[in-house]
């Protein structure tokens, strides 16, 4: 499969989208975080999503030219199921909360991850 700029154009890479406040000059900004640095504003939404196409074609462009690697999303589906190891002593205690909570230990876990990803506790 040749990879040239038509193959990485077709690829459904994920795109983040946030509204700029009255100190980053209002606005849209966009990005695409698998590809470092494409990224691109707009005073609506509709704008910005036009021009982070642009930016990604360039993206992409100069990349190939460099003879740099580019990015591929991910294609495989992912399951669901995650089998986690842990001291015993932490599934004691995250098995009384969820008990505490009248929820299986699973959906416990799976609301102590989101929020985690919500609030980005890990960084």
């Amino acid at each position: 499969m040749v990879r040239d700029l038509d193959y990485y154009l077709g690829l459904d890479y994920s795109i983040r989208v946030r509204c700029l406040t009255k100190d980053e000059g209002e606005g849209w900004y966009v990005e695409i975080p698998l590809l470092p640095g494409c990224v691109a504003e707009g005073e609506t939404v509709d704008d910005a999503m036009e021009n982070i196409v642009a930016a990604k074609k360039k993206w992409i462009e100069s990349n190939i030219k460099l003879g740099r690697f580019i990015p591929e999303p991910l294609t495989k589906d992912f399951s669901g199921q995650l089998r986690v190891r842990m001291p015993k002593s932490l599934h004691s205690e995250l098995a009384q909360m969820a008990k505490e909570e009248n929820v299986s230990l699973n959906q416990f876990a799976v609301y102590l991850l989101a929020r985690a990803i919500e609030k980005k506790e890990w960084k």
